[in-house]
């Protein structure tokens, strides 16, 4: 099976159908959305009910931070409140009892899917290091663990002693799981990237070979930003976009 991971849409329309076409390009047969469908992003509407059609079509959905903020207390920054109070009356009923309803966690064989750390999935850690990384392997026995929430790819190995190692992220290349670690990949942002690459991250998870490729894709940026512009959205986020930091 080759799974289709993707996390932190963001509501971006164009950043999120450039990664369904080039997932379907390169053979994936099932998809997994780590959650963070909206925020921050101009479509929610359109995120939201995309995202409803793949897990009518089977497709697994997490819910992330800015999700449940759209129906629950959660603390984001100025700048996520503001698009977080905008897209709230944007969306249906349906689709806000979509998100609400949405499971914090999916485990399938031994696969963990969440959409920060493991450890409290509702505490919404960021796993930005080693440091952070160990205690999402502590607090489960899945040999591989995806997550989303910081906006940056990276890897991180478990040895057989409990010693975590981070690993340089390879974009566009297979990296071999080898059987004999734990791992625990966090993916990059599909619809608001932060690590200077201003293109959609996604994921593919190929478990015939046991292997993780990390992937860009390039999208119309600079239309997202014009609409981010227009609807009066903060300018920060439509530079962020342009920039991919």
């Amino acid at each position: 099976m080759r799974l289709a991971v993707l996390s932190d849409i963001h509501a971006n329309r164009e950043a999120f159908a450039a990664v369904l076409e080039d997932a379907r390009a390169r053979g994936a047969t099932g998809f997994a959305i780590l959650g963070d469908i909206v925020g921050y992003g101009p479509d929610p509407e359109w995120c939201v009910d995309r995202a409803m059609r793949l897990v009518a079509e089977g497709a697994l959905c997490l819910r992330g931070n800015h999700d449940s903020a759209i129906d629950a207390a959660e603390s984001l920054n100025a700048q996520a409140r503001a698009v977080i109070d905008w897209t709230r009356p944007r969306l249906s009923d349906a689709q806000r009892g979509f998100l609400a309803a949405l499971p914090l966690t999916e485990r399938r064989g031994e696969v963990l899917l969440v959409h920060a750390g493991a450890q409290a999935p509702r505490d919404w850690v960021y796993v930005t290091g080693p440091g952070s990384a160990a205690p999402s392997f502590r607090a489960c026995d899945a040999r591989l663990i995806l997550c989303g929430h910081v906006h940056v790819p990276q890897l991180y190995s478990c040895d057989l002693r409990g010693t975590v190692r981070d690993h340089p992220p390879r974009i566009g290349e297979g990296f071999p799981l080898l059987g004999s670690r734990r791992w625990l990949a966090v993916l990059g942002a599909v619809g608001q990237p932060r690590d200077g690459v201003p293109q959609a991250g996604y994921a593919l998870l190929d478990t015939d070979r046991n292997e993780l490729t990390l992937r860009r894709v390039a999208y119309d940026a600079a239309a997202v930003a014009a609409r981010l512009r227009a609807e009066g959205l903060p300018e920060a986020l439509a530079q962020r976009l342009l920039e991919g930091r």
